[in-house]
């Protein structure tokens, strides 16, 4: 069975086959728990995210794909809706939070959408370095096109940032290889797909927490205010103990991919 890239086909593993929500919703639980499982226990904290999740469910079912393998495994995930998006840089949604939130309020307001927006993809931890990401990416592609929508957007999270934690997003989505692609992997697999680098967002996700959420989520202990790194982290944790709170933004950048 193949995934559909604009005009080029990625195959899939043998045994494996891709599935909707929409043909099988009854996979929508381990799916779930599959994205759940490959997060940084804060990434689990979004405020938008706990909002408006239950959408991709209840109202865009046909845009929720997994990866089953030859054992009838999750072993992949993708997840999207529909937004519409004027195709100028500068309407871009101010990262991963506003655009589900415009998603979301598109729904509510019946407007057409002529683009799809990815939220994300994610591969089971022992199943990375496979090449599924492409084949997810893929499918995303397919359904844009399938539907006829000119652009698939992506707020994409650098998957080697958290490796340089203090390093600016604008510096890290620059930095290139000598063949002129992308340093980090997961920018280059959307860039060799066709996607080109929009913008970077260096606060796409917003994740407040207070110290003991903090200290629940990370294993950290913050004996002073401050920056803070944790494991899994694209950038510093702000804590401010007089104020019992930390806050954390999740540096993206986003990625066009013209579909039509």
């Amino acid at each position: 069975m193949n995934g559909v890239s604009g005009s080029a086909q990625t195959a899939l593993p043998e045994g494996h086959r891709l599935f909707t929500i929409a043909d099988e919703p009854d996979r929508w639980r381990p799916l779930d728990d599959l994205c759940s499982s490959v997060w940084p226990e804060f990434m689990l904290h979004s405020p938008v995210a706990g909002a408006h999740w239950d959408l991709l469910r209840t109202d865009w079912p046909e845009l929720q794909f997994g990866l089953l393998d030859a054992g009838g495994r999750v072993v992949a995930a993708a997840n999207a809706a529909p937004i519409a998006w004027s195709g100028v840089d500068a309407d871009l949604p101010i990262g991963w939070d506003d655009q589900f939130v415009r998603s979301a309020a598109d729904l509510a307001a019946g407007r057409r959408c002529e683009s799809l927006g990815a939220l994300q993809i994610v591969v089971a931890n022992e199943r990375r370095g496979e090449g599924l990401s492409s084949v997810m990416l893929a499918a995303l592609r397919g359904a844009a096109s399938g539907a006829d929508r000119r652009t698939l957007i992506a707020c994409v999270r650098p998957t080697e940032k958290a490796r340089y934690p203090l390093m600016p997003v604008e510096d890290y989505a620059a930095w290139l290889r000598a063949d002129g692609f992308p340093h980090d992997p997961w920018l280059r697999v959307h860039s060799r797909a066709g996607a080109r680098i929009a913008r970077p967002e260096p606060r796409s996700m917003t994740i407040t927490g207070t110290i003991a959420e903090w200290r629940e989520w990370t294993h950290l202990e913050f004996p002073v205010s401050g920056s803070y790194v944790a494991e899994g982290a694209l950038a510093p944790i702000a804590i401010d103990l007089g104020a019992d709170r930390g806050v954390y933004y999740d540096p993206n950048v986003w990625m066009i991919h013209e579909i039509g």
